[in-house]
């Protein structure tokens, strides 16, 4: 369990659920207003730490740099709204918050232990301790602006088949019978003697030609594919922040430092 030595160092710091993962930032830590032992913690959830839930601190646990509950994330961030601008508990809210982590809750003083009882910081009790400390914590909330990555889009390859004509010229060849006639010469009497002196016969000469003659083969031409590319701009968010005031009142002698930091 935490001591009262140890709020100041814990404000701001991580709130871990059971399992050790990270729930939020604490951002307020709330006393039993018997004892001004510390009972609640306020943990800022959601985007960008947007939403603010309660969580008891009877089991909570100091580990290094951060504070460790006995629940896990998601019973922390669904955890009920309450609305602490006052800095203060009332029974009804604290009853809800009982009901909703399975403590038991009882609204008689004289019976409140360690876990139960209404929760009060006080004045400067969110950082300085009991209510004794005669100074006052002014603070104010700040925008941490960040990112999140969302589809925006999709896209795909698709492969389809086409069918066109091509048109190839391709040469051919192809032969013709031609008669010649060739006159008796010494060169050639023997041949043309040989035989008988009168006879009839036929020669024949085979012709021959090329066509055309198709074939296909799938061969690969190139590869396609998608790659992605980040173009970094920048957009422009608004956001509202509280900031505390404080100014005296009475017989108060400021100089003039003190009167720009109350103004």
């Amino acid at each position: 369990m935490i001591t009262q030595n140890q709020v100041r160092d814990l404000i701001g710091s991580e709130l871990l659920d059971a399992n050790g993962d990270k729930i939020g930032k604490i951002g307020q830590i709330f006393l039993d207003d018997q004892t001004g032992q510390p009972e609640w913690a306020t943990v800022n959830t959601g985007l960008f730490g947007s939403n603010e839930s309660f969580v008891p601190l009877a089991d909570a646990d100091v580990t290094g740099d951060a504070l460790r509950v006995s629940y896990d994330k998601d019973k922390v961030k669904d955890a009920p709204n309450v609305d602490v601008d006052g800095g203060h508990l009332d029974e009804t809210q604290e009853a809800d918050l009982y009901r909703y982590y399975g403590l038991e809750y009882t609204d008689r003083a004289s019976d409140r232990g360690p876990t139960t009882g209404t929760m009060d910081r006080g004045a400067g009790h969110d950082t300085s301790g009991r209510n004794t400390d005669e100074a006052m914590t002014r603070s104010e909330e700040q925008v941490h602006a960040g990112t999140e990555k969302v589809t925006s889009g999709k896209a795909r390859l698709r492969k389809w088949v086409e069918t066109e004509d091509v048109d190839v010229k391709v040469p051919v060849k192809k032969e013709k019978a031609r008669l010649v006639t060739e006159p008796i010469t010494n060169a050639n009497r023997d041949s043309a003697l040989d035989g008988p002196d009168i006879t009839e016969e036929e020669h024949e000469v085979t012709l021959t030609e090329e066509r055309p003659v198709v074939a296909k083969e799938t061969v690969p031409v190139e590869r396609v594919k998608l790659t992605k590319d980040t173009e970094q701009t920048e957009e422009q968010v608004s956001e509202q922040v509280r900031k505390e005031r404080i100014e005296a009142d009475g017989d108060v002698d400021l100089n003039e430092g003190q009167r720009n930091r109350t103004s």
